[in-house]
């Protein structure tokens, strides 16, 4: 199996802030009918990145998820994610891997994986894209090994889950 290869470089403030998720693989913590997925990412004052995860369940109910993503040294482009409570983030097998494969230059769309082919994510600051890019990515995850069969495509239509929304839930 061709082995899964991050981006040599990153800039991680430039990969801050708001991603609609286009598509991804099947995922056993996030429900196949989501919708409207996104990810917003913000640095924590200890150099991790704080991980918000928000969509709206098969049901329509605004759904979070909050992790937090620690930079692995020496490799750019390869994070460690955890989304479990932080008393529980000691233990091991708590963190799983986030590597950016793909990235354009105007940090407007992103191909993130991990190096087990189990995981892979385009992502997107607009809930939308050209489907050409959205080619170019996807023969990028083909190339380095993803079996993009599954490959699920969330019904995006530009809402975000709000604040209000989950507090109101």
């Amino acid at each position: 199996m061709t082995d899964v290869v991050s981006l040599p470089a990153l800039d991680l403030e430039r990969y801050l802030g708001p991603w609609f998720e286009i598509a991804r693989l099947p995922m056993r913590w996030e429900d196949d009918k989501a919708t409207c997925v996104t990810a917003h990412y913000t640095m924590n004052d200890d150099g991790t990145v704080r991980v918000d995860n928000r969509c709206y369940d098969e049901d329509g109910k605004p759904v979070q998820s909050i992790g937090r993503a620690k930079p692995v040294e020496g490799e750019p482009a390869q994070l460690r994610v955890s989304f479990m409570p932080e008393l529980l983030r000691w233990m091991p097998f708590t963190e799983g891997d986030y590597w950016v494969l793909k990235i354009d230059e105007n940090y407007k769309h992103a191909l993130v994986g991990t190096p087990d082919h189990k995981n892979l994510w385009l992502l997107a600051r607009t809930s939308t894209i050209d489907p050409e890019i959205e080619r170019e990515f996807l023969d990028h995850a083909t190339a380095q090994g993803f079996d993009l069969a599954p490959l699920i495509r969330p019904r995006q239509d530009g809402r975000s889950v709000s604040s209000d929304e989950l507090e109101e839930s």
